[in-house]
């Protein structure tokens, strides 16, 4: 294997700002003449005028709630991608509902330079992890090892007692998905007897990769590095061995601005990741993702040269990833609003053995744990543990989810 993906990594200062140059107007006026959305944002934008990071800062933001609004009215895409849904071989619904567009075509997503920095290739056999079932991480992450040569298992989620036996028998060598779930194979594996030492690779993402965890796969044997996608944009920035900081991708540029607004922070200061993506089939310009980061002065040790940034450092808003999922505060609202009796909920993320622990704190006249246990899982789509408390007694802080688990 080599060393690199391909020589995108590892072009100077001066050739990346070259290339920048040609495929930035470039992909603003397609996304202009293609994407009626995209045209209307940027009615009054010259696009060879737009031929650096410093040029978007002029263009305005596009948000997520914005997106989903135009693709209520104008569905499935809303008018923000290049062609109708026709022409994409798949469709995906994510949490929203937002509607997203995939392909088959070459590392659509760009998960094969991530998978390659992970050391993944062909002979590998991945256990892929990540749902098949409407949303895209299973198929985005499928597409990446097929691109690097690997076999792939796609084994989705849940049954843990068959992910282990599978994983043996195929002899899985490396695992795709959430961090966590990982634990859970393996010490299921270990309550079985089951040997899965062949895994010694792991490509991980959805969720943060606490330290202690990454340490305690180390402990096995296992490199696992994580990256940071989403489901809209595909590969954003990814880890490689050096493990500091993540590299953007060669497909998007990133720019960190103060939350909220489109105005870019200084190098170092925490803001609001605002991506803009050269995939010609979907062309979001300054995508606007909710999370946090910040720019990671210097160039990665294992020489790729692209910006890095500090990683995945919670959100701009009170939308919290737990357990790979988005749980955002209006599909809370969406909960209280089925019960009379329910005055307020709060939604209490935490970790304990490794694990993200969502509990679910709700205001109520009447004792129905049973009830409100079902309905957040059809509500916020995830499992939780159900605390029933008195009127009043949720401080009045504005916070409908709070996120208590520790990033450093």
């Amino acid at each position: 294997m080599t060393e690199f993906f391909d020589s995108l990594e590892t072009r100077s200062a001066d050739e990346r700002a070259a290339d920048l140059a040609r495929s930035l107007p470039e992909q603003i006026a397609r996304a202009k003449e293609r994407a009626p959305g995209i045209s209307a944002m940027l009615a009054d934008i010259d696009p060879a005028e737009v031929t650096t990071p410093a040029d978007l800062a002029k263009l305005p933001v596009l948000r997520k709630s914005e997106l989903g609004r135009a693709q209520s009215e104008k569905p499935p895409f809303g008018g923000f991608a290049a062609m109708d849904v026709s022409g994409f071989e798949h469709v995906f619904q994510s949490p929203g509902p937002i509607y997203e567009p995939g392909r088959t075509t070459h590392d659509w997503w760009r998960i094969g330079r991530f998978l390659h920095a992970c050391g993944i290739g062909k002979g590998d056999i991945v256990q892929n992890c990540f749902s098949y079932h409407m949303t895209p991480a299973g198929m985005i992450f499928e597409s990446g090892a097929r691109t690097v040569g690997a076999t792939v298992f796609p084994a989705g989620t849940g049954q843990t007692e068959l992910q282990v036996r599978a994983a043996a028998d195929l002899g899985v060598t490396a695992y795709a998905g959430t961090p966590d779930y990982l634990k859970i194979i393996l010490d299921k594996a270990d309550e079985m007897g089951v040997d899965l030492s062949r895994i010694t690779r792991a490509g991980v993402g959805g969720g943060a990769l606490f330290p202690s965890l990454r340490q305690e796969y180390a402990d096995r044997g296992i490199t696992c590095l994580q990256n940071y996608a989403t489901a809209d944009l595909g590969n954003i920035a990814y880890e490689s061995p050096a493990m500091e900081g993540m590299i953007v991708d060669e497909g998007v540029i990133v720019e960190i601005v103060t939350p909220g607004t489109g105005n870019p922070v200084p190098e170092g200061e925490v803001g609001e990741v605002v991506v803009t993506t050269l995939n010609p089939d979907y062309p979001l310009i300054r995508f606007a993702t909710g999370d946090l980061s910040a720019v990671l002065p210097g160039i990665s040790p294992c020489g790729r040269t692209n910006m890095r940034i500090k990683g995945w450092m919670g959100r701009a808003d009170q939308t919290a990833k737990i357990k790979g999922m988005f749980v955002r505060p209006e599909q809370v609202a969406a909960f209280v609003a089925r019960f009379d009796e329910v005055s307020r909920a709060r939604v209490v993320v935490t970790r304990e053995n490794e694990k993200d622990v969502m509990t679910v704190q709700v205001e109520s006249t009447v004792d129905a744990a049973d009830a409100y246990e079902a309905a957040v899982r059809e509500t916020l789509k995830l499992r939780g543990i159900i605390e029933v408390v008195q009127p009043g007694s949720l401080p009045n802080d504005g916070k409908v989810i709070d996120d208590q688990r520790k990033y450093d």
